[in-house]
C-alpha cells in the first residue's frame, strides 16, 4: 500500500466520533515510520507529547505531499480537500485520522495554520512549475515546502532567542537541497527539474542529458555542486541546536545528520542519483546516532 492509499483510507468523516486520539496518534506514527524513514530517526528520541506532536504534522506534511506527487487527474480536487480539512481541524471539526491527532497537538504547542498552507501553497506550485530559473527562484519554493516545515518543528521543540527562525530556515533549505539532489532522478520522471537551469548551463548540461542519464563529467560536477551547497547550508544551520529547548537538541542533530550522512554517500557516487533513490541502511543510520552522541554535528 502507498502512503497515498494508507492516508486516503484513514477519513473518518461521520465516524470521526469513533476515532480516539490515541488511535489517531498511533496511525501517525505508523505512516512517520513506514514513509518518513529518515526523519523518524531523530523523532524517536523526543519527549512522548512532542514526538506525538511531531508524528502528527509529519503525517499532515506527507498527506499534501503524497497528493501533489501522484499523477492523477483529480490532484487540485484532493488538494482543496486537504485545505479544507486543514481549516476543519483548527475550528475543532477535524474529520480525518491525521488531522484528529493534529486538533489535539495544537492543544499542545502553538503550531501556526499559516505555515500548514505555505506547505499547501507549494504543493500546488509542483503541479504547475517543473523548473526554476535560478538558485532564488528555487530558494523561494524551499520557504513553501521546507521553512514551513521548520516553523512547525520550532513551535514544537520549543526554543529561544531571535535567531532560531533563522537557523531553522537554514537547516530546512539543506534537508530541501539534499532531496533535491537525491531525487533528481525520481523528479525526472514527473518531468521535474528543481536543479535550477542557469547552473546547467554553468556546468555545460542540458535537459536532455539528464532525461537520458547521462553519466558524463559535466553532469558530475553539477551534482557534486549541488552536494557542496547542501552541506554549506547544513553548516550555516549548526547554530540552531544551541537555541533549541534540550530535549529537542539531540533529535535535530540526528536529523541533520542522517541528510548529511545522505550527502556523504552521494558523494561517493554523485551518479547514483540518476540510477535509483540513495537510501541508508539500518546500520548506516544506527552509527549517525553513535557518533553524533560523541561529534554533536550535522556534517562530520
Amino acid at each position: 500500500m502507498t502512503s497515498t492509499d494508507m492516508i486516503q483510507s484513514a477519513t473518518i468523516d461521520s465516524m470521526a466520533a469513533e476515532v480516539t486520539v490515541a488511535e489517531a496518534y498511533a496511525f501517525c506514527r505508523s505512516v512517520t515510520h513506514r514513509h518518513g524513514a529518515n526523519f523518524s530517526v531523530g523523532f524517536r528520541f523526543l519527549p512522548d507529547v512532542k514526538r506525538r506532536a511531531v508524528y502528527a504534522a509529519y503525517a499532515f506534511c506527507r498527506w499534501a505531499d503524497d497528493i501533489a506527487d501522484d499523477p492523477g487527474s483529480d490532484v487540485p480536487e484532493r488538494l482543496d480537500l486537504c485545505e479544507l480539512e486543514l481549516e476543519a481541524c483548527y475550528a475543532g471539526r477535524a474529520t480525518h485520522a491525521i488531522t484528529i491527532a493534529l486538533r489535539d497537538a495544537i492543544e499542545h504547542f502553538p503550531i501556526p495554520k499559516s505555515a500548514f498552507a505555505a506547505l499547501l501553497r507549494g504543493c500546488r506550485q509542483d503541479l504547475e512549475k517543473g523548473r526554476y530559473a535560478t538558485f532564488d527562484e528555487l530558494l523561494g519554493y524551499c520557504d513553501l515546502v521546507a521553512t514551513s516545515i521548520s516553523d512547525i518543528s520550532l513551535s514544537i521543540f520549543g526554543f529561544e532567542g531571535d535567531e532560531a527562525p533563522v537557523h531553522g530556515r537554514n537547516l530546512a533549505t539543506a534537508l530541501q537541497l539534499t532531496n533535491v539532489t537525491r531525487d533528481i532522478g525520481d523528479d525526472l520522471d514527473r518531468d521535474r527539474i528543481y536543479v535550477p537551469q542557469d547552473e546547467l548551463r554553468r556546468f555545460g548540461v542540458t535537459e536532455e542529458q539528464l532525461f537520458h542519464r547521462d553519466e558524463s563529467a559535466a553532469v558530475r560536477s553539477l551534482i557534486e555542486f549541488q552536494i557542496d551547497r547542501a552541506e554549506e547550508y547544513f553548516t550555516r544551520a549548526e547554530p540552531l541546536l544551541g537555541t533549541l529547548k534540550f530535549d529537542a537538541r539531540f533529535p535535530t542533530l540526528l536529523m541533520g545528520g542522517v541528510y548529511a550522512t545522505v550527502l556523504r554517500k552521494l558523494r561517493k557516487d554523485p551518479l547514483a542519483v540518476l540510477r535509483h533513490r540513495v537510501r541508508l541502511s539500518r546500520a548506516e543510520k544506527l552509527l549517525v546516532i553513535a557518533r553524533r552522541a560523541i561529534q554533536p554535528h550535522f556534517v562530520l
